[in-house]
């Protein structure tokens, strides 16, 4: 039986407030959240790292200058026969629309310029902003709660999630409730975040002293390990032919953070770098 739409795990809607002209919505608010919190966060990290704080403040400028349009691009582009009829949509992206992994991808070439300009580490830098980038990720998830989009499959689960009717897809509208994927990444997001942060107040005290790119590597092994499982439910998920992109993805994270820690703790190497890494390779 249907519960009364008041007790329903359902999203109230995409729009905080409209105030004549202006509207604000869920969605940028949560994105400019996860960024203001992941800034200050980055800069207390490097504060404890005897790191000049101002930098990762200026990282945060090339940083979101490159990883949001490379989101929505990496969406458009998996999404190009939608987008090719409706081409003014391409740069509405309070609407949603953006891929995690397009702006990891634009993130870390918009980081690795930055660093070979400032001639500083860029795996210095990758460990200090690792952990504000996860959890800015556990904060933007919910955006897609207030769209009602990246939802899984249908369920019957305590914790279904009900998405109205001209949120289904086609040939799931029958359908009322379903898996809140967004909730599990974020969930699981908030979980990497932890491990990370723990590793980093550890690696302060000498227990054990971690090598630079570490935290980085880490977190790119186990977001992806959470993401490879949880695409698995989704309704909506990017499509390359029969292969859903975010998996091929995060099996090529997967495989690189794991590669990377073996480089670092197996051969006891340092990560290769834009600037000559010092022989000890501890933070």
């Amino acid at each position: 039986m249907a519960l009364p739409l008041a007790f329903l795990f359902t999203s109230p809607g995409p729009v905080l407030v409209e105030i004549g002209p202006i509207t604000i919505r869920w969605y940028g608010l949560l994105i400019a959240t996860a960024v203001l919190i992941g800034v200050s966060l980055s800069q207390y990290l490097a504060k404890r790292r005897q790191v000049n704080p101002d930098l990762l403040s200026d990282l945060s400028i090339w940083l979101v200058i490159g990883a949001i349009p490379a989101a929505r691009i990496y969406y458009v582009l998996f999404q190009w026969s939608e987008y090719a009829q409706h081409p003014e949509r391409i740069i509405a992206i309070w609407q949603g629309g953006i891929a995690i992994h397009g702006a990891i991808i634009g993130g870390t070439l918009a980081a690795l310029i930055f660093a070979k300009l400032k001639r500083v580490p860029f795996w210095q830098l990758a460990d200090l902003v690792a952990p504000s980038l996860i959890l800015g990720q556990a904060i933007g998830r919910w955006g897609n709660f207030f769209n009602s989009e990246a939802f899984g499959r249908p369920t019957n689960l305590p914790w279904k999630l009900y998405i109205p009717i001209e949120r289904r897809p086609p040939d799931l509208a029958s359908f009322e409730y379903f898996h809140p994927t967004f909730l599990y990444e974020s969930i699981w997001d908030l979980m990497v975040f932890a491990l990370l942060i723990t590793l980093f107040f550890r690696s302060l005290a000498g227990k054990p002293r971690l090598k630079v790119g570490t935290l980085f590597m880490v977190y790119l092994a186990t977001y992806s390990l959470g993401r490879l499982w949880i695409e698995g439910l989704r309704t909506d998920s990017l499509m390359l032919g029969p292969l859903r992109i975010a998996q091929v993805v995060s099996l090529t994270g997967i495989t690189l953070g794991l590669a990377g820690l073996a480089w670092l703790y197996v051969r006891k190497r340092p990560l290769p770098d834009v600037v000559s890494s010092p022989k000890d390779t501890g933070e």
